[in-house]
């Protein structure tokens, strides 16, 4: 059977896909707001255990199509110990179109371009990076370990080696004080990366985190639905890409919305100031449906 440990996590596009813990935890784990991993010891797991799994879904599971990496960190495991597994799970399902994975700033730094490359001939073609913000200084609140110039430098690795990019911005990430200023260097972020989706989470203090003792010592400053609405706003309008899905459909988002950009952004914009203008006939999601 496959074996996860701990609580499993993946983004919202993965719920079709085969979840396989290549990893356990997360190798950096230091982000102020992620209590994700916090219970686990980062550990890479043995390539035997992971051929058993990948034979029982085999012949359990029928077609696959998309296979998920987990845990939190999976791209920082040595390249040979990717590419066998690659292997492993090219001969089991001939119909896989994709294996993806988080990737973390610091195990973008860790690969090679050329081993980018090799993984992504054998199927691992999109990354999931947290950007989270392009302003250094909410960075560094965040404890993400680089700054926005070592964010893009590191993204565009994974651009030359072929690889797709789902980047993700944390809303309210920069409390009232820095939201426009965190808005903005986002989208300068953003720009400089070119994703190919883009999407947005609501920052939320999660018991067992950093940010969580610091929401209970009264230093988060936690902005409204309306003003969220006004961060999206000024994010989205600063957006210069092309080519790019951006999506609101995270758990923690109070409104969802989708688009293809450039095409869509005056309409996605447009809307944001409608709601900015009318709080009152949003739809925003409520407390009770909303989570991470």
């Amino acid at each position: 059977m496959i074996h996860h440990e701990g609580t499993l996590y993946r983004p919202p596009s993965e719920a079709q896909s085969l979840i396989l813990q290549a990893t356990l935890g997360c190798s950096y784990n230091l982000c102020t707001f992620c209590a994700m991993y916090r219970e686990k010891s980062f550990r890479v797991r043995r390539l035997e255990d992971l051929k058993s799994e990948i034979a029982w879904a085999k012949k359990n599971l029928g077609t696959v199509r998309k296979v998920f990496l987990a845990d939190g960190d999976a791209l920082v495991a040595k390249a040979r110990f990717l590419e066998s597994l690659l292997d492993e799970l090219n001969a089991a399902f001939p119909e896989l179109r994709r294996v993806s994975v988080y990737a973390s700033p610091q195990s973008l730094a860790v690969r090679t371009v050329e081993e980018m490359r090799r993984l992504a001939a054998k199927g691992l073609t999109l990354y999931y990076l947290g950007i989270e913000s392009g302003d250094d200084q909410v960075l560094s609140d965040l404890e993400k370990g680089v700054d926005a110039a070592e964010m893009v430098r590191v993204a565009n690795k994974a651009h030359e080696a072929g690889v797709k990019l789902s980047t993700m911005i944390l809303l309210g990430a920069g409390g009232r004080e820095a939201s426009l200023r965190h808005a903005r260097h986002s989208a300068d972020v953003v720009n400089a990366i070119g994703p190919r989706f883009i999407s947005t989470l609501v920052m939320t203090p999660v018991e067992g985190t950093p940010l969580w003792d610091k929401q209970q010592a009264g230093g988060v400053d936690e902005l409204s639905p309306v003003e969220l609405a006004c961060e999206l706003r000024e994010f989205l309008d600063r957006l210069r890409v092309k080519g790019s899905v951006f999506r609101s459909n995270h758990a923690s988002n109070y409104l969802a919305l989708k688009g293809n950009l450039p095409k869509d952004q005056e309409a996605l914009v447009g809307y944001l100031e409608g709601v900015i203008a009318r709080p009152g006939e949003a739809h925003f999601a409520p407390e009770w449906i909303r989570g991470l």
